[in-house]
């Protein structure tokens, strides 16, 4: 599983800052307003051959009785409870704050490997200021710029060094060993225990109508037909605007518990309740799961509470929801009655044998001929790319690479195209499938 490395501080830091620059994207939200991040955002970052998952986190005030912030506190100390590194960000262009001195004891009794990082140091002048900050008591503080990148390279080699050492499973996907592990997701009350006790035939999960009752991930091993499948209950994620409201300092650790449940499962199933429909987190975290190539089923639960048209218009927008992953196999199904728990394993075992299928070399360029027979690349420019021939270089997930002339004058639409073909050709329904363009060169042409 990879490393979680939390980054915290007090507002206006520049954490988001510092997030964007180290995820090399811009999907935390940055503005002048002290405040603006009120939920962590998490994303994968390799460094220096290591790859870690970085938790952003809402601005600390330990020290506040805004009920706001109290739920923030409450954030950060779930998010450092499962954390195993912290990056501690202190202002350099302003002397040390009593927030400060309240965060840096909070962060002492969590005793976890801390950074403590000075931003805003934005040149040479900016670093001698930062010095004040020692009168916290900290014995290191690295000086940097994340707005402009100086000195980033330090921070993640300090990183790095404060990582647990690796794992061997840190960069791969799960191995297979004969049983699938299936991570089961979704909100609270969707059906996950219930779904897990119905498989196992016991009460092997506690399963209560309260949200919130499974706290950890916990896998349970079920034995059914003759077959072995490992499954994996995290707790529910609740929307964002009950998380803000009660504040649940639990919240925090439930992601992160689901993120780790998705690194080491092959596949994802997500539980919804059809009558509630999918929930703006559960689209989130399912993207996670796509993003880390995991295979996904959508299990649309409690069925038994819809007719007919209601159980239409329910997977119709479930679908709409998630577009983003049109692939997605669906499941009509309900745990408390059983019904459909059959087609779900039969789901679970299909996409088993297809998140680790391979196609031939020789059967892959004989669909590949006829798919460019029949619809050639566009023209570029007055000509158009030449694509040579395709190879399948890896499965769980499945990843072809196709031999071109120009690549990068192969439009999406066409790309798009050649990945649906493959798809529908190979059946491979329920799992990511990714097709990447290099060039074809010559001997002796240099790399």
């Amino acid at each position: 599983m990879k490393p979680i490395v939390a980054v915290v501080g007090r507002p206006n830091v520049g954490k988001s800052t510092l997030f964007n620059r180290m995820t090399r994207s811009k999907s935390a939200i940055v503005h002048d307003e002290p405040g603006v991040t009120r939920d962590r955002h998490y994303a994968d970052v390799v460094a220096r051959d290591r790859t870690f998952t970085l938790v952003d986190t809402g601005g600390l005030d330990p020290t506040s009785d805004d009920p706001m912030k109290r739920g923030i506190k409450k954030q950060i100390e779930a998010a450092l409870a499962e954390a195993d590194v912290v990056v501690c960000v202190l202002d350099a262009r302003e002397p040390a704050t009593s927030i400060d001195h309240a965060e840096i004891s909070m962060l002492r009794r969590a005793s976890k490997p801390t950074i403590f990082i000075a931003n805003k140091a934005d040149s040479p002048a900016h670093e001698l200021e930062a010095n004040e900050l020692y009168r916290l008591g900290i014995e290191r503080i690295i000086p940097i710029s994340a707005l402009q990148g100086r000195r980033m390279d330090e921070l993640e080699g300090a990183i790095v060094a404060a990582l647990p050492p690796k794992s061997e499973d840190e960069d791969a996907a799960p191995e297979h060993h004969g049983a699938p592990r299936i991570a089961v997701i979704g909100k609270p009350n969707a059906g996950k225990s219930s779904l897990i006790n119905r498989l196992s035939g016991e009460e092997r999960m506690l399963v209560d109508d309260k949200p919130g009752t499974t706290r950890d991930a916990i896998d349970t091993v079920v034995e059914r037909r003759g077959k072995r499948y490992v499954f994996v209950d995290t707790a529910g994620i609740r929307r964002k605007a009950k998380v803000k409201k009660e504040g649940d300092e639990v919240e925090g650790a439930s992601v992160i518990q689901a993120i780790r449940a998705m690194d080491r499962s092959e596949i994802v199933v997500l539980l919804t309740d059809a009558k509630e429909g999918v929930a703006e987190q559960d689209a989130k975290v399912l993207g996670l799961a796509v993003d880390r190539g995991r295979a996904v089923i959508v299990g649309l639960n409690k069925v038994d509470l819809l007719d007919k048209q209601e159980l239409a218009k329910a997977e119709e927008d479930a679908r709409d929801k998630l577009s983003f992953a049109p692939w997605a196999t669906y499941i009509r199904m309900s745990a408390k009655s059983g019904r459909g728990v059959d087609t779900l394993l039969d789901a679970i075992d299909k996409t088993a044998e297809t998140y680790k299928k391979r196609i031939t070399t020789g059967e892959l360029n004989r669909f590949f001929e006829k798919v460019l027979q029949t619809r050639p690349p566009p023209t570029h420019g007055g000509r158009a790319p030449r694509l040579f021939f395709i190879t399948q270089a890896e499965s769980s997930p499945p990843l072809f690479v196709v031999q071109a002339s120009d690549p990068d004058k192969i439009h999406f639409s066409y790309q798009r195209f050649v990945q649906n073909q493959i798809r529908k050709a190979f059946a491979f329904d329920g799992v990511p499938l990714t097709v990447i363009y290099r060039k074809r060169r010559r001997r002796g042409e240099e790399r």
